[in-house]
This record gives C-alpha cells, sequence and structure tokens, in this order.
C-alpha cells in the first residue's frame, strides 16, 4: 500500500506460526547494545553529585560555591536556586534533543548498530572535554558531546532490543536499557562518594570515568549484528535471514521473516517518515508514543523526589554521607523496580504496571506534600520519625517508578511503531523526553522556590492525568510481534474511529492475540 503505515493484514497475521529458542548469540548481542543505558545512567548519576562538589564549584562556579557555603545549614526551599547551574546540566539534553533527528537519518540508512557507535564515540569524546576542561566553554563544549552521544544511543537502543527480541519476551529484553540506565546510576553515586574526597581533582576522575562505558559499548558494537528489520528494510535480504535464524536459534522463521519483507517494503514506499509520523494512521503512534509517554515520563516527579532525598536522609543524623546513603536507596530501588517489571511486564501487561505504580505513586505525592506543608521550610529540622516516614515513602514512590513510567517510557514507544516511521517515531522519542528532561532541570528549583510543597501536588495531579490517559488511549501490547501491533488500533475503542476498520482489518482469523 503505497506511502500507508498499513500492509496487507492477511499476509501479516502470522505470529502464530513464529518459532525461537533463546540463543546464547541472542543474549550476547542485547546485553552488549543495552550498555547504552549505562552512557545515560553515569551521566545522570554524575553529573548531579559533580555539580556540588566544592572543587568543581569554587573552579567553575565561584558565586554558586559562595552561597552554597552561606545556606550551608538551611533547609528552605529556595537554597538550590540558581539557573547558571542548571544551565550547565540541561545544556546535554538540548543537545540529545537536536541530535536525535540525525541518529534517525543514520538508524534508517546505516542500521541500528551505527547510531549505537556513533553515540559511543561522540560520549568518549565528551568526556575526555570535560575531564580536562579548564573554562566553561570546554565544560559546555564536553556537554554538547555527551548529548550527542546520548540523542544517538537512546534513539537506537531501545530499537534495536525490541526488534531483535521475540513477541513473548520482549518487554524483558527491552527493559535491559533500563536496568542498564539504573546500574549506570548506581554506580556513578558510589564513584562520586569516593571521588569527593580526592582533593582538588576528584571531579575529573568522575567525569573521566565515563569513557569507560563508552569504551565498552563501542568495542562491543564492532562484534554486534545488525537487526534483521533494519538488514531487510536496507534491502540486504539474504543476510537479514541469516541473523534473523541465529537470534532465533532456528530455521524455521519463514512466517516471520516474510512479516519482516512485508513491512519493509510499506517502508521503503514512504520517502519522509516524519511527515507519514502526521498522517491519520499513524494518529495513535504519534500521540501516545512520539508525544505522550515520554512527555509524560520526566512530568512524574521522580526529579523533584531525588533532589530532596539528601535532605532528608541528613535530617536523620546521615551528615555528610546522606548524598550517599540517599542515592544508594534510590538508585537502588530504581534497580528492584526495573527488575520486577522486566520479570513480571510480560505476563501482566504493559497496562497493568502503569495504572498500579500510578496509583501508588499519586498517594505518595500527596503523603510528601502534606508532610513538608506541616513539618518543613522556615529553617525547620524534620524530627527522626517524619524523617523515617518520609523515606519509607520516597523509596516506595522510587521503587513504583522504577517499574512503571521508567522502564515502560522506553518500551512501549520503541514497541508501536511501524516499520516505516520506527527510527523517525523514535527520534520524536528521544526529542520529547529530552527536551522535558531540560525543562525540569531548568524550571525545577525556581518552581520548588515559588509553589514549596505544591510542587508535589502539581505533580500529584499530572500523574492523575498521565494515568488517565494510559487508561483510556493505550492498548495491550505484550507479546504481540512488533510489525503487528498496528493491528491493535483497529479494534481499539477510541482508535478505530481515527485509523479506520476498513480492508486493513480483514477477517478475524489470527488475531486472537490482539487483546485490546
Amino acid at each position: 500500500m503505497a506511502g500507508g503505515g498499513f500492509t496487507d493484514a492477511g499476509t501479516l497475521k502470522r505470529a502464530h506460526l513464529y518459532e525461537y529458542k533463546i540463543t546464547g548469540y541472542f543474549v550476547v548481542a542485547c546485553i552488549v547494545a543495552a550498555m547504552g543505558g549505562s552512557l545515560f545512567g553515569y551521566d545522570l548519576g554524575v553529573s548531579g553529585g559533580v555539580t556540588s562538589m566544592d572543587d568543581f564549584l569554587k573552579e567553575f562556579f565561584p558565586k554558586v560555591y559562595r552561597r552554597k557555603q552561606m545556606h550551608l545549614n538551611e533547609t528552605d526551599y529556595c537554597k538550590y536556586d540558581n539557573q547558571v547551574l542548571t544551565l550547565f546540566t540541561s545544556s546535554l539534553y538540548i543537545a540529545g534533543l537536536f541530535s536525535t533527528f540525525g541518529a534517525s537519518y543514520v538508524t534508517r540508512k546505516w542500521g541500528r548498530r551505527g547510531s549505537i557507535m556513533v553515540g559511543a564515540v561522540s560520549f568518549f569524546l565528551g568526556a575526555v572535554l570535560n575531564a580536562a576542561a579548564v573554562n566553561i566553554a570546554m565544560l559546555i563544549i564536553g556537554r554538547i558531546l555527551l548529548g550527542i552521544g546520548i540523542g544517538f544511543g537512546n534513539q537506537a537502543v531501545p530499537l534495536y532490543l525490541s526488534e531483535m527480541a521475540p513477541a513473548k519476551i520482549r518487554g524483558a529484553v527491552n527493559q535491559l536499557f533500563q536496568l542498564t540506565t539504573c546500574l549506570g546510576i548506581l554506580i556513578a553515586n558510589f564513584i562520586n562518594y569516593g571521588t569527593e574526597k580526592i582533593h582538588p581533582w576528584g571531579w575529573r576522575l568522575s567525569l573521566g570515568l565515563a569513557t569507560v562505558p563508552a569504551t565498552l559499548m563501542f568495542v562491543g558494537g564492532v562484534f554486534l549484528p545488525e537487526t534483521p528489520n533494519s538488514l531487510v528494510e536496507q534491502g540486504k535480504l539474504e543476510e537479514g535471514r541469516r541473523v534473523l535464524e541465529k537470534v532465533r536459534g532456528t530455521s524455521n522463521v519463514d512466517a516471520e521473516f516474510a512479516d519482516l519483507i512485508d513491512a519493509s517494503n510499506a517502508a521503503r514506499s514512504v520517502k519522509n517518515p516524519f511527515r507519514n509520523l502526521f498522517e491519520r494512521k499513524n494518529r495513535p503512534q504519534l500521540i501516545i508514543g512520539a508525544l505522550g509517554i515520554p512527555a509524560f515520563q520526566q512530568l512524574t516527579g521522580m526529579n523533584s523526589i531525588l533532589f530532596y532525598a539528601p535532605v532528608i536522609f541528613q535530617s536523620l543524623g546521615f551528615g555528610s554521607g546522606a548524598s550517599l546513603y540517599s542515592s544508594i536507596f534510590t538508585s537502588g530501588a530504581l534497580v528492584i523496580g526495573a527488575l520486577m517489571s522486566m520479570s513480571l511486564v510480560d505476563k501482566f501487561g504493559r497496562r497493568a504496571f502503569f495504572l498500579e505504580a500510578g496509583t501508588e505513586m499519586i498517594f505518595c505525592m500527596v503523603a510528601v506534600a502534606v508532610t513538608l506543608a506541616l513539618k518543613f521550610g522556615q529553617g525547620e529540622t524534620l524530627s527522626k520519625g517524619i524523617g523515617i516516614f518520609l523515606v519509607i515513602v520516597i523509596c516506595l514512590f522510587v521503587l513504583a517508578y522504577g517499574r512503571s513510567w521508567g522502564p515502560l517510557g522506553w518500551l512501549v514507544p520503541s514497541e508501536i511503531f511501524p516499520l516505516e516511521t520506527r527510527s523517525a517515531g523514535q527520534s520524536v522519542v528521544v526529542c520529547v523526553n529530552l527536551l522535558f528532561t531540560a525543562l525540569i532541570a531548568q524550571c525545577f528549583l525556581a518552581s520548588l522556590c515559588h509553589l514549596k510543597y505544591g510542587i508535589f501536588l502539581v505533580f500529584g495531579g499530572l500523574i492523575i492525568i498521565m494515568s488517565s490517559f494510559i487508561f483510556f488511549l493505550l492498548p495491550e501490547t505484550k507479546q504481540v510481534p512488533i510489525e503487528e501491533v498496528y493491528l491493535l488500533w483497529q479494534t481499539h475503542w477510541f482508535w478505530k474511529n481515527i485509523v479506520g476498520e476498513g480492508e486493513q482489518a480483514g477477517d478475524s482469523d489470527g488475531r486472537s492475540t490482539l487483546h485490546v
């Protein structure tokens, strides 16, 4: 169907014929590719620690350092509000935002593996430049290179994992990306704790060690196979079939390979995939996957919780070790949440995790807001009992986020786009995600200063909105072959009125696995 987002449904409904075995080749390929998440995670973990190190602040942001010393013992909402420092942090996300569109071209023309390797090289160069920085200009250029690396990696890795994985375990495999992101954050926090004691160059070591995951990712990328979907899209049919047989552990891949060819034929007819995203038949993917979910992922309030965790831990008497203990608890909860989601998301489904965890996050936000409204601000110190209560609430919130919006915010968008718009769609996903990350990074501290505890109620309200969005608009995608997900929109109570049932709906045979 020329320029279409759908291919002939009669030829695509072959999911029951798919066969696969879990092979060592498949496992190693997915683990190596998933290391792209460690780049993102390491930067998330290391940048917050470095920007609070006195040696770093004295060298590049002396005004911020002096202000920090003046307000060292305060617990008020406005003590950390400084736009210059937050601009340094958010510059990475802005660079990643723009680079992801270049990543889309590379991913479509030269494959997912090519984008992964470009991202590794750029991240490596950025880490070297940051570690050697002697002025703010070098820091900013380094951050831009890091952002480009993250833009390419975040665009390609979720696609790679979703395309390599068999439908029945796609959720677990894709969430390797979130798991390595969380592990990157956890490792970075331990590194920051150690380097903070190395004066005056410990911060350089923290930033420079980002070259380690970048090197591992590049070296691993040299030996990575390209995904069968990408090879077929590039017209390399024999190689695509050979790789598909190898990752599935069987030569009986006729049905799945036929689906790839059908999807590729539709993809080749699309000259401008970004423009195709806005066509009516792709409206569900655009609204849910490209815009809604990546934006909402950053509006859950996770950043606010992570920001206040060290203050709460300090109130419990942890002193200078408050940040470390806070990081261990929150990062550890993220890792546990990711493992829970990996283990169960293909059994209970995406919607169940979104909705169950969303309800828990709403209650947690309200609890934090009410507690801080009564017991925090204006220089007051939290009692030990209140502090323990808030630690429990924070861990429950992070655990809920870690098994829902954290991993599913990458999984669902990567599996719902048809092949012809998949690369472009994932670019918009990363762009929107990084845009809202940058906005939150730039605006959160100022908002906290003005709204005080009310910021947590705002996030709670947003979680209600995003949970309703999932409940009404997202069909269940668990165990649906990636090239057959488009069939879900044709039977969904709302989206079928947008995309139409028409000739693509076909008969009902073979659709038993596609439940809304």
